[in-house]
């Protein structure tokens, strides 16, 4: 079996693992999965591609959290700051909403042990969930940084925003996008900050899907977070808003103090996997307007080889035709499948699909498979979308497999390739 087709790797450094790289000039900006070493982001010279170096390292005095997603525009780079994921932390934002149905059903206050039935914990842990309620989590958010001199980056400001924090967002010279999670609302929404003075950024405005916001008397017509908003992309006067198992909306944000949807679709079910991004292809195809999703596979396959789900379809490109944002229909889809990469049944490891790069020019959408490596994929046919190249990393660090996570391209077509646990790589496509 063959690893790569029409990309060859022209670099490498064993980087530990990264939720997102970012590529601006002569720099990549890579910010790293929650750690030991409580990283945050690194910044590598890539001025020669067969060898990058790190130039720099920031490092997390909180250890409550993570920053594990960068963009960088100009001289400003911003990262996120999200509470580190833990089985105690969802359940204590869970806490008072089931003692406050408990309270109701049974008309008096519940016991720790009806409390752990309900959170599906043993009684034992009740208490620590309790104590976790009373720390809270205070510092979520995205921190602003001068990256003038990439070597020695420099804090700005750590704007808070509210709940866990800061996921995955966009932003441009003028505006970040940023995905959060805010007081009153359940789940991320789409809070949009002004930073044309980056050491005070200003609130313009909010967006979120009906039944988010419960404070201001709405109701979810889903179970817990698991409709929410991913990201968003600005692509001129709309955003592109991946939400989860709720698929994606376009919205309009030609007042951008007033952001309206204008057009969705949700392919959730017959799809099982979330919604990680969308995005449209720049130009029109055959008189359409084409949008690409790509899902994640968010079902890590179990340590016990019996546990596996077989069977269960893996996360893949969709592709959409959006010339009608109030009829859209989809098209096409593109699979990689599990005889395509040795590794695509590891155990422990997920396989299918997770992103691709955000930004497309023409139809080649470069995209990451977790143990499928790098594939890149045309999508001039939206019915019949073609790989026309891959590559597929060694597993490096130990692991028994590749669980590449994302891809960026820089001005001159070359791809920059991070992996989940460890893994940083230059790639060359020669399609």
């Amino acid at each position: 079996m063959s690893l790569s087709r029409n990309v060859r790797r022209l670099g490498h450094i064993d980087l530990p693992g990264a939720g997102q790289v970012c590529v601006a000039g002569l720099h990549a900006y890579v910010g790293h999965i929650p750690n030991k070493e409580h990283l945050g982001t690194s910044i590598v010279d890539i001025s020669d591609p067969a060898n990058p170096r790190v130039v720099a390292t920031i490092t997390l005095d909180d250890h409550a959290s993570h920053s594990h997603k960068a963009r960088v525009v100009g001289d400003i780079m911003i990262v996120n700051h999200e509470r580190n994921p833990t089985a105690i932390g969802r359940r204590a934002d869970e806490l008072p909403r089931v003692i406050k149905e408990l309270t109701a059903a049974k008309g008096r206050a519940p016991t720790h042990a009806e409390i752990a039935t309900w959170l599906g914990v043993e009684p034992s842990a009740v208490a620590e969930i309790e104590a976790e309620v009373k720390r809270g989590y205070h510092t979520g958010g995205f921190k602003v940084y001068d990256v003038s001199n990439p070597a020695k980056p420099k804090e700005i400001v750590h704007q808070k925003t509210g709940g866990i924090g800061v996921h995955r967002f966009d932003m441009d010279e003028r505006y970040a996008y940023i995905s959060t999670e805010m007081e009153g609302y359940v789940g991320n929404i789409l809070v949009i900050y002004d930073i044309r003075d980056p050491a005070k950024p200003q609130e313009v405005s909010r967006w979120w899907m009906p039944g988010q916001h419960i404070s201001g008397g709405e109701t979810p017509t889903w179970l817990g977070r698991q409709t929410r908003l991913h990201h968003a992309l600005r692509f001129g006067d709309e955003m592109w808003a991946s939400c989860w198992h709720g698929g994606f909306r376009i919205v309009d944000v030609s007042d951008l103090s007033k952001p309206k949807t204008k057009g969705g679709y949700n392919y959730h079910p017959l799809f099982p996997e979330p919604t990680h991004t969308v995005m449209p292809v720049p130009k029109e195809i055959n008189g359409k307007r084409v949008a690409l999703a790509i899902d994640e596979e968010d079902q890590a396959q179990s340590a016990n080889e019996e546990q596996m789900r077989r069977g269960r379809a893996h996360a893949c490109i969709l592709t959409f035709d959006v010339t009608d944002p109030a009829d859209i229909k989809p098209l096409g889809q593109f699979q990689v499948s599990e005889l395509d990469s040795p590794f695509s049944r590891t155990p422990g490891a997920r396989f299918g699909a997770h992103q691709f790069c955000e930004r497309m020019t023409g139809t080649i959408c470069f995209a990451t498979w977790f143990s499928g490596g790098l594939r890149v994929v045309d999508v001039g046919n939206p019915l019949s979308p073609r790989e026309i190249g891959h590559f597929i990393p060694e597993p490096c660090g130990g692991r028994a497999a590749p669980q590449t996570n994302d891809v960026a391209l820089d001005d001159k077509g070359l791809a920059y390739i991070v992996d989940r646990y460890v893994g940083f790589d230059v790639l060359e496509f020669r399609g």
